[in-house]
This record gives C-alpha cells, sequence and structure tokens, in this order.
C-alpha cells in the first residue's frame, strides 16, 4: 500500500491569503482563506500595497490555523507548495516567502504552482479526471479555453484580448453602484430581469476561440451614461440581465466551437466567475441541447474564488512528476501556461 502523501500549500496571488493541507492531490484536510474584501471595497477594486500588507499580516495565521485543522504538523508534510504566477507581484512575493521559509526550515521540497492550473484541478475535488478535458477558465484576471491532454500539459487555445469576464462585471457593477466584488449581485439581478438591451456579442462570428469584453463593457456604460444626461430611469435589472445575456452568449459560442473542433468527454469550468448561476445553468442546457456525452464540471462554490486547496491539487502532478523547485523561486506575475 502506497504511503499518503501530504502537502503543505499556498496561495497569495490577489486579495485572499489561503493556506491549506490537501492528501493525496484529493482529500482537503484544512483550506484556511483570509479574505481581504471589506478592505478593499472602498476603493472599489483590489489595491496591490493594501493587499501585499495584509497578506503579511494573514500568512502565519493561516499557517498555524491549516496545521491544526488538518491536525498534522510539519514532520507529517512531504513538500510545501505555492503560486508563484500570475497575479500581484507583492502579494505572490509573500506567499513564495513563507513557503520557501518552511520548505528550508523542515529540509521539505519545494513546488511551485501556476494559479491557473490550480484553477483548472479544483475539479480533482469533484471527479476523477478523464484526459483529455477542455478547461473554461474564467475569473477577474483570466478568460481562457485550455485543452488539457494529459497530468499537467495543458494548450491554451483561446484567450481574452482585453478585459476578463470577471473584470467586466466588477466594472459594470460600479456603474450600477454595487460593491465590489460585483459578480454575484449582476447574477441575482441578471435572473430577474430580461435581456432587452441587446449588447453587442463580440467576436462570435470570427473564426477562433479568442474573447473580447472590452467592447461589451464599453457599450453598458455608455448606455447608462446616455440615460443619465437625458433624465432617463433604466431598470437596472434588464441592465444586468442584457450585460450577462451577452457574456454568456459570447462564452457558450466559443465553447462549444472548441469542443467541437477537440471532442472531449468532460469540460471543466474554474476560476470565480464558475460561481455564476447564469453559467451553470447555460452550459448544461448547450450540452443537453446538442445531445453531447459530455460530464460537466464545477468546483463546488467554496473553491470557486482563489484557495489554496486547489494549489495542493495540481502540486500532486507536480510531486508524482518529481517537478521540484529550487530555494531562488521568484515570482512570475505575467505567467500563463505554455503555447
Amino acid at each position: 500500500m502506497e504511503k499518503d502523501t501530504l502537502i503543505l500549500s499556498f496561495e497569495s496571488s490577489c486579495d485572499e491569503t489561503s493556506v491549506a493541507v490537501i492528501k493525496n492531490g484529493k482529500e482537503i484536510l484544512s483550506n484556511i482563506i483570509a479574505t481581504q474584501i471589506k478592505s478593499h471595497q472602498r476603493f472599489g477594486g483590489v489595491v496591490p500595497e493594501v493587499a501585499s500588507r495584509h497578506h503579511v499580516e494573514e500568512v502565519t495565521k493561516c499557517i498555524n490555523l491549516a496545521l491544526d485543522e488538518a491536525k498534522v504538523d510539519y514532520d507529517d508534510l512531504d513538500a510545501v507548495a505555492v503560486t508563484y504566477g500570475p497575479g500581484l507581484v507583492g502579494s505572490l512575493l509573500i506567499g513564495i516567502m513563507a513557503a520557501k521559509t518552511v520548505a528550508f526550515a523542515h529540509d521539505l521540497p519545494l513546488i511551485k504552482v501556476n494559479h491557473l492550473a490550480g484553477h483548472i484541478y479544483s475539479a480533482n475535488f469533484v471527479t476523477e479526471l478523464q484526459y483529455p478535458f477542455m478547461s473554461l477558465l474564467v475569473s477577474g484576471g483570466h478568460t481562457e479555453l485550455v485543452l488539457v491532454t494529459g497530468p499537467g500539459e495543458f494548450h491554451t487555445l483561446g484567450d481574452t484580448r482585453d478585459d476578463a469576464v470577471g473584470e467586466a462585471y466588477d466594472k459594470i457593477g460600479r456603474v450600477l453602484g454595487i460593491n465590489y466584488p460585483a459578480g454575484k449581485k449582476v447574477d441575482q439581478m441578471a435572473a430577474i430581469g430580461h435581456d432587452t438591451f441587446n449588447f453587442p456579442r463580440a467576436m462570435v462570428q470570427e473564426d477562433n476561440l479568442d474573447f473580447s469584453f472590452s467592447g461589451l463593457k464599453s457599450a453598458f456604460i455608455n448606455t447608462v451614461h446616455h440615460a443619465d444626461q437625458v433624465h432617463e430611469e433604466l431598470n437596472k435589472d434588464d441592465l444586468a440581465a442584457s450585460f450577462q445575456g451577452a457574456v454568456l452568449d459570447i462564452l457558450s459560442n466559443k465553447t462549444f466551437r472548441a469542443l467541437k473542433q477537440h471532442p472531449v468527454k468532460q469540460l471543466v469550468v474554474g476560476g470565480g466567475v464558475s460561481a455564476n448561476q447564469g453559467l451553470r445553468k447555460r452550459l448544461a442546457e448547450e450540452i443537453e441541447k446538442r445531445h453531447l456525452d459530455m460530464e460537466l464540471v464545477f468546483p463546488p462554490l467554496r473553491l470557486c474564488g482563489d484557495n489554496a486547496a486547489m494549489i495542493g491539487a495540481m502540486a500532486q502532478i507536480q510531486y508524482d512528476k518529481g517537478d521540484f523547485a529550487d530555494l531562488d523561486l521568484n515570482a512570475d506575475p505575467s505567467l500563463d501556461f505554455d503555447m
């Protein structure tokens, strides 16, 4: 019988400080998340310097809580894993320094994990992944279609050319008077309203798998500003429904075009916007309508945002391959998948 693998994992790429203990890449023994949302709400978005200071304050507490909740000590661990990109450079460095310190002090191998890969492998806590599978990554910083052909083997098929989808939600949320982060509230309003404004669906006719949300965001903001200038009252629920309707059309169009080109048995959705109920419903309906023999996999809501558990899931694959980092590891804030 093979020995269980325990990995202490760190995630600090943006405004969540998270430390987890993961068993065999599939079982969460602990997943501590210290959120900073209230600190950033008054600014309408994440302030990098504020985020870094919070990580410094929280990371040691999170380590202790993660070990206590998992009922393990440093001697029980097999490796330490950490997000090294993409993300805010100051925030990344706090997690990296903490992880390197633990690895050095306790003579443990260090594993550097791509944050985007972590979001994809959050599906590991839901189902057995079948290669190859398609992943739709939707978050505040990223909108990508990625074909995963084997354990840790990523091939980017399409990327956003401007705003990521989560970023667009936050920007139109400000116009609607919704506190950061706006995605959940816009989703709730969209469920009540109707798509009456017919906002543009950028690039859906183009023969590629890339995304663009900048034009949609601008059309939305211009519509609201024009209404304000002529003292016209617009229905905010209808505005939200019209915005989300355009987003879902774009995401659905590109995703199923990718699936037609690369038929697979699983569609894995990851990232903060994977919590969107409209998106979950739309993709499920499209799979049924198209009679596709395919499993649709979403992470549980608690694992849609940034968290260290997903980093531990990806780290297990790298641990099995002997893919370890040196203690001179640095942050890579613009990291993406190799093409």
